[in-house]
C-alpha cells in the first residue's frame, strides 16, 4: 500500500474527526487510481463536514473522470450553495466556472 495512505490511516486513527486528514486521504486514493475507494472517502468527508468545500471540486472532477456527469454536475450545484451559505467567494466561483464548463454554458448567459 502507499506509504502516504498508510500514515494519513495513522493520522486518522488519532484524530478520526480531522476533515483535511479525511480530504488528504480521497486525494492519494485518486492519485492511486483507487476510484471507488476515493469516492467513498469524498462522500464520507462531506457527510461528516459538509462545510469542507473543496471537496465538492475534487468530488466532482472524479465523478468527470468516471464519465458520471450527472454526479459531477449535482456533486458541483451541492457544493456552490454550501459555498454561498459560507460566503466563500473564491470556492465559489472555482465551483461555478466548472460546473458552467461541464454543462456548457456560456458566462455571458447569466
Amino acid at each position: 500500500m502507499n506509504n502516504r495512505i498508510e500514515q494519513l490511516q495513522e493520522f486518522l486513527k488519532e484524530d478520526s474527526n480531522d476533515s483535511f486528514l479525511k480530504y488528504a486521504l480521497a486525494l492519494e486514493y485518486v492519485l492511486v487510481k483507487e476510484n471507488d475507494t476515493a469516492v467513498n472517502c469524498f462522500l464520507k468527508l462531506i457527510n461528516d463536514d459538509e462545510n469542507y468545500v473543496a471537496s465538492y471540486y475534487q468530488l466532482g472532477k472524479l465523478y468527470e473522470s468516471l464519465n458520471e456527469v450527472d454526479k459531477a454536475a449535482e456533486t458541483y450545484k451541492r457544493g456552490i450553495e454550501i459555498a454561498k451559505k459560507m460566503g466563500n467567494k473564491k470556492t465559489l466561483l472555482e465551483l461555478q466556472e466548472v460546473y458552467n464548463m461541464l454543462l456548457g454554458i456560456d458566462e455571458d448567459e447569466f
